[in-house]
């Protein structure tokens, strides 16, 4: 049933309030079906993380947004004229041993307000919309909020899913996630040239961004991500306390960038940071026994690598499809 029959709209629950998740809640809403949205964390946003560090928002997930896609080409240029988000570093940075070089690539963009600030817009105000959104509230059951929806969305890494929907995954086949911890650090003053930098023979950080440059006050912040191999080895000897990754994160950007003691630092974990690959499809959608579910997220990425454009094109997509019927 459809949100052309004004008698029945279409009632979809989407969990998870990532990119995806809200990029497929508000798709929906948009097009006239009832909505809820459930989300453990207490805000949206999922790993586009930007909490408050030391009196500032620092971005600890993704390290840019990049486009191919048009559709999202024109959501990043609307972002850009209302001050949203802002085009950071052209091409490609990569830092080595022998220091840091630079290469053609795409346009990477930044967002002023943290890239959380980007989710929040695609969402809108809820109120206004229409759109239920339940913050801090984990499902260990679909059962728990399928309650008489038409559809349950699964916005999430694939093992996450796998936990609800165990069958479903089984049979599409789950795609793994690699962890990482990014280390936040404050120092005296900016000393470095970079901007954004993969890290090339490492064996403890794979990326390196400046948050200052990033969010334009020019803060002295240094933002790393672990090697997975790194994350791996420290979440499972410290029961998933990520403070064991800072040391060797700290001393990896101490040797690559020459720089002293950093004044302050902060870790997160990201168990699921970036999927090891992806499907060849954008979405997935099914009827089962328990009615039809549907799965989005960056992983989703019809072949291609995984993105925060994917992760956005995917809700949008798998939208479309329930609203299609």
């Amino acid at each position: 049933m459809t949100p052309s029959d004004p008698h029945h709209p279409l009632s979809v629950v989407v969990v998870g309030a990532g990119l995806s998740g809200a990029a497929c809640a508000r798709t929906l809403v948009d097009g006239g079906a009832r909505v809820r949205l459930v989300e453990r964390g207490r805000a949206p946003g999922g790993r586009m993380a930007s909490p408050e560090v030391h009196g500032r928002r620092v971005d600890l997930g993704p390290g840019f947004v990049t486009s191919k896609d048009d559709e999202f080409g024109a959501l990043l240029r609307d972002w850009e004229r209302r001050g949203l988000a802002t085009p950071w570093v052209d091409g490609t940075e990569v830092l080595g041993p022998d220091g840091l070089t630079r290469k053609e690539g795409p346009v990477r963009w930044a967002a002023p307000g943290g890239l959380r600030s980007l989710v929040r817009d695609v969402l809108g105000d809820p109120v206004a919309a229409g759109l239920h959104v339940d913050l801090g509230a984990p499902v260990d059951d679909l059962r728990e909020v399928r309650g008489d929806a038409d559809a349950v969305v699964l916005a999430m890494p694939d093992p996450q899913a796998a936990r609800l929907a165990p069958d479903l995954l089984a049979e599409i086949g789950v795609v793994e996630n690699d962890p990482t911890v990014a280390v936040a650090t404050g120092w005296p003053e900016r000393t470095w040239d970079l901007r954004c930098a993969f890290v090339n023979d490492d064996p403890d950080v794979v990326f390196v961004a400046d948050d200052g440059s990033r969010r334009g006050d020019g803060a002295p912040v240094l933002v790393a991500h672990s090697s997975p191999q790194l994350a791996a080895r420290v979440l499972a000897e410290a029961d998933g306390d990520p403070l064991g990754a800072v040391p060797p994160v700290v001393a990896a950007l101490r040797r690559l960038l020459d720089l002293g003691e950093p004044e302050w630092t902060h870790a997160m974990r990201w168990g699921m940071a970036k999927p090891q690959g992806t499907h060849e499809t954008t979405y997935h959608l099914s009827s089962t026994d328990g009615g039809t579910i549907g799965l989005a997220g960056d992983q989703w990425a019809g072949g291609g690598t995984p993105r925060v454009e994917s992760a956005w094109r995917s809700g949008v997509d798998l939208a479309r499809a329930l609203l299609a019927g």
